[in-house]
């Protein structure tokens, strides 16, 4: 049915699930999560009747316990996280203190951080509804203009804005923000739990440089944080800010419940292989009828790319029919005036679909929704949650769909519901002494305010990478123990990568700005060549300027898709442990990869056959991280199986797909997804001589994945040879040992050897191991041979 523009009321789950089409796949599990009561308490006693009477208003005239309690923390002058589900109040539990002290008109100014302008932009408006008198709130983000800012400068006592202002403008220009920073009372950090791994790190980092400034002129504000439920949230709070915080995790808030549905597309068979439907067309096609029966929908899509697609397609299913023109995708690399409409639009209703990235999976207020639909797994279980807590409003139960990509831990996973509702959530992983990412924060600190002894001991190993520092001529040291910045340019440090902040992307005819897309990924993205989709539409690269960083492409709509194609090199650097276990050794260590993206393949649309392949020059990328590795003594691996019709032995392809699945299923032990991490396996590597398989951490100088994997690599490798074993297919399939991010195209690959390579590895464990701490490697690497490249 087509509905017109107003909103259709709540749809029971029930409805929704029988109006799927049933036959185009397999209802793999059905869990019913259970409606929770409201428990409500009266108003604190510190809460003005100003307050009181504003919030009542707009309808809130009682709290739930969880807001009484995380309010009155921070009133109270402690660090507090309130780490409950989906639209659960925490912003109310954040903004009753500020909102207290504006009523009271004291000096008091704040400062509230969100991951993404959006959640800031959705903050400033709810704010403005309360009407409190005497709060000035103000967004400052990359798109306030010059006079704003000055105005916030001197006016705002509430300033929102998020990690990447706060790092690139407002602490180098402290002196300008003076007021702000001296009468500073409470920080917000929202959706904190998004602040993992390198990113993570650097936004430590950043918020422990505004703690400082802020005691340098005569403040100790108080940091709030919000957070998705997560494993020991006020830990998590404190590797942040480097002081101890108190968590509130019971949630009192209602919810109607929801049936979260694990979907296995449709599997057919080609010469006698089994083959999954595409995940991003099942996506589609359920957006599509759920959109057509007026079901307010999201579809969580992992790609940019792909969110593109799903929109497409939906709306292509539903051909004439209006309702096809109240889908539309949303994600990063929008204009700004672009991404405000579509929230609009979707908070409004106008919008029925959306295909969306992790852009709409934190707190911007789209709640009301019916149904979530998950394009595959999100790599973490916080996200998963997160995602489909997206959907219910009322009394009506909701609906959330996971359909599983055609990857070894989706399959996994929906197979072994287990795994996703009788697990805990993960705990985030982010490391502030990475000294990758620490150097350039101590030499920003440093330019901001001469660095103190007590500076460098709240952080470990900070007095080493100073000293380092000072070797470079970048701090010196000077009597009284502070260290002073002497480099002659200001560093630069980008807290979501280690390089240029991105490349932007321009139509060649005209100039216009079409988005931009992260430096580190424009070598696979927009390379000379690439097709590259834009809100549906599809546009060719003409040309790549990394120096410049911009793209130059026009729009084409070629019969075929793009492919990129690459080498690496790994040399290992320092091993940090090892345990030996007869003949399998597992190590942790550093690393160096070098990749390089040497060309790229088009193939025909749909069949995937390859048209040609065209050489690219572009520059190897370097990096040095943290990896995992195991390496097997050639005699235990004696009659391994084949794996081809020859009867050849076939070790690299066995090592190769015991690779894929690995960095497969790390995600269901690791905070990460498989995008977080490469992995790279040789018969004979040059550093072991011995048949090894690493897997690597994505990030400079690591970020906590890898040694995750070490530490649980029992449960790691178990759950990947399960996986294998469990596929029906014969010689390997995307849904087992098969990467979609092979640089080698997928090519050797032995299933039935990966089973047996993973069986040895997994023995060794009932032996007692030996464990040492090696020395870092001395000699020069010797010429690499028969590596299976470019998994990351």
């Amino acid at each position: 049915m087509s509905v017109g523009c107003g909103i259709i009321g709540p749809v029971p789950s029930d409805q929704l699930i029988a109006a799927l089409d049933t036959d185009s796949g397999g209802l793999r599990h059905l869990r019913r999560l259970p409606a929770r009561r409201a428990v409500r308490r009266g108003w604190p006693e510190w809460v003005p009747d100003e307050v009181r009477t504003a919030l009542a208003d707009t309808g809130i005239v009682e709290l739930w316990p969880h807001q009484i309690e995380a309010a009155t923390a921070a009133f109270e002058g402690r660090d507090v996280v309130v780490a409950t589900g989906t639209a659960s109040g925490k912003s109310l539990a954040y903004l009753l203190p500020i909102l207290t002290e504006a009523a009271a008109q004291t000096e008091a100014r704040n400062l509230y951080l969100a991951p993404t302008k959006a959640l800031a932009a959705d903050q400033a408006r709810a704010v403005d509804e309360f009407g409190i008198k005497g709060l000035i709130p103000a967004i400052v983000d990359g798109d306030t203009p010059f006079e704003h800012r000055q105005w916030a400068q001197r006016f705002a006592n509430l300033v929102l804005s998020n990690p990447d202002l706060l790092h690139h403008s407002l602490l180098p220009r402290h002196g300008r923000w003076r007021s702000l920073l001296k009468n500073l009372k409470y920080v917000v950090v929202d959706e904190c739990h998004i602040y993992r791994g390198v990113f993570g790190a650097h936004v430590a980092l950043t918020l422990r440089r505004l703690l400082r400034l802020a005691e340098h002129y005569g403040a100790n504000p108080t940091v709030i944080a919000a957070s998705a439920t997560a494993a020991d949230p006020a830990a998590s709070l404190t590797v942040l800010t480097g002081r101890p915080a108190v968590a509130v995790t019971e949630d009192s808030s209602p919810s109607p419940g929801a049936q979260v549905a694990l979907w296995e597309p449709e599997t057919y068979e080609i010469e006698g292989e089994p083959h999954k439907a595409s995940t991003l067309s099942e996506t589609a096609r359920m957006l599509a009828q759920l959109t057509q029966r007026g079901v307010r929908t999201l579809a969580f899509v992992p790609s940019r790319r792909g969110a593109e697609i799903v929109a497409a397609e939906a709306k292509s299913r539903l051909g004439a029919d209006p309702a096809a023109d109240r889908i539309a995708a949303y994600r990063a690399g929008y204009l700004r005036e672009h991404r405000r409409e579509l929230e609009s639009k979707l908070r409004e209703g106008e919008l029925l679909g959306v295909a969306t990235t992790n852009a709409l999976e934190l707190g911007i207020d789209v709640t009301g929704l019916d149904a979530v639909l998950l394009c595959g797994y999100p790599g973490r279980l916080a996200s998963f949650w997160q995602q489909i807590g997206r959907a219910g409003r009322g009394d009506t139960e909701a609906l959330a769909v996971m359909l599983a990509k055609d990857d070894p831990l989706d399959t996994y996973l929906v197979h072994h519901p287990e795994a996703i509702f009788d697990r805990p959530v993960e705990a985030s992983v982010c490391d502030p002494s990475n000294p990758y990412v620490l150097s350039g924060h101590l030499c920003l600190a440093a330019e901001e305010l001469p660095l103190r002894d007590a500076d460098l001991d709240a952080i470990p190993g900070s007095r080493e990478v100073a000293e380092q520092l000072c070797e470079q001529k970048l701090l010196r040291r000077r009597p009284g123990g502070r260290y002073y910045w002497v480099g002659s340019e200001r560093p630069q440090v980008t807290l979501r990568g280690s390089g240029p902040m991105g490349v932007d992307i321009a139509e060649t005819s005209t100039g216009r700005l079409i988005g931009t897309v992260d430096a580190a990924a424009s070598h696979r993205l927009v390379h000379r060549g690439a097709l590259y989709l834009h809100q549906g539409e599809s546009y060719l690269v003409d040309e790549l300027d990394l120096d410049d960083g911009l793209a130059l492409v026009h729009a084409a709509k070629p019969p075929w898709t793009t492919t990129t194609q690459e080498i690496t090199h790994l040399e290992i650097l320092h091993e940090r442990e090892r345990r030996e276990m007869g003949d399998v050794t597992l190590c942790l260590g550093e690393v160096e990869v070098t990749s390089n993206v040497i060309s790229y393949q088009r193939r025909r649309i749909p069949s995937g056959e390859v048209i040609d392949t065209q050489e690219l020059d572009l520059p190897p990328q370097t990096l040095r991280t943290v990896a995992v590795w195991w390496t097997v003594e050639p005699e235990a691996l004696e009659g391994l199986p084949t794996g081809k019709p020859s009867g050849a032995p076939d070790l690299p392809g066995a090592l190769h797909a015991a690779e894929h699945a690995s960095i497969g299923l790390l995600p269901l032990i690791a905070t990460c997804d498989r995008w977080d991490i490469g992995g790279l396996s040789t018969a004979a590597h040059p550093d072991t001589e011995l048949p090894t398989v690493f897997v690597y951490d994505g990030h400079p100088g690591g970020a906590g994945f890898a040694e995750q994997a070490y530490r649980k690599w029992t449960d790691w490798l178990g759950a990947t040879k399960l996986a294998i074993e469990s596929c029906d297919c014969k010689t390997g399939c995307p849904s087992c040992i098969q990467s979609p991010k092979c640089g080698n195209g997928n090519d050797p690959l032995n299933k039935p050897g990966s089973v047996a390579i993973l069986g040895t590895v997994l023995q060794a464990a009932d032996l007692e191991p030996i464990i040492t701490t090696a020395a870092p490697r001395q000699e020069e690497p010797e010429e690499e041979e028969d590596l299976w490249p470019g998994d990351f």
